[in-house]
């Protein structure tokens, strides 16, 4: 079984390296037949980095939602693999991915172990606390990326094209006994709470969630957010 990796990217070339380098194992041990990049209308070297590393573009579509759904549209494999362009997969996802793919008689959806590439106690501290939220309630975001087969996609409804809420929709979707927590750690970039405060953005996060669960629209909830 091979795996197509869908990855949305909105000015994302200060972390592609990093990203794409760690997708390289997946490629030549033959697990990653394509990577589908879907372009938020990038005016850095994105594209061009993507396009280099071999990645089919798809442009046109605004909103993490909206090219997560048109990458899950437009993958060709058994198997999708949704990754944000900041996320580094550590080593070993790829014996990890092989293991769950082929073992898929339980019909669940894979999610990477949280980490962030900060080395301070507060970094730590956060991971502590998703994993307990995780734990708690089974409330995986997207940084932990998404495995999942096409028919278990399918079967749910796949992304919605939403503005904000996008990975909580599609896991509220899934269900606690239809998610599987690899032990590979995917390593996300820690800029957007160092330059926010991680209290402010956690608090923040928090606030969101709860005006989600409250009921309230995506696009409301992104302008609070914001």
């Amino acid at each position: 079984m091979m795996i197509s990796i869908i990855m949305p990217t909105l000015n994302a070339a200060p972390h592609l390296p990093r990203s794409l380098r760690a997708l390289f194992d997946g490629a030549v041990d033959g697990l990653v037949k394509e990577l589908i990049v879907v372009d938020g209308d990038s005016d850095d070297d994105t594209i061009a980095m993507c396009e280099a590393a071999g990645a089919e573009i798809i442009l046109g579509h605004k909103g993490r939602g909206a090219q997560l759904k048109a990458g899950g549209d437009a993958a060709r494999s058994q198997w999708l693999l949704f990754l944000h362009a900041d996320t580094v997969l550590s080593d070993g996802w790829v014996d990890e991915v092989h293991h769950f793919i082929h073992d898929s008689s339980k019909k669940q959806a894979g999610v990477f172990t949280f980490g962030l590439d900060d080395k301070r106690k507060r970094a730590r501290i956060l991971e502590a606390i998703v994993k307990w939220r995780c734990r708690l309630l089974s409330l995986p975001y997207g940084d932990q990326g998404l495995l999942i087969s096409r028919a278990l996609y399918n079967e749910i409804g796949g992304f919605k094209p939403m503005v904000l809420m996008e990975d909580v929709d599609i896991v509220s979707r899934l269900g606690r006994k239809r998610i599987h927590y690899l032990k590979t750690t995917a390593i996300t970039s820690a800029e957007r709470y160092q330059k926010d405060g991680y209290i402010r953005r956690m608090m923040r996060n928090a606030y969101c969630l709860s005006l989600w669960y409250r009921g309230v629209a995506p696009e409301k909830i992104r302008e609070k957010y914001q």
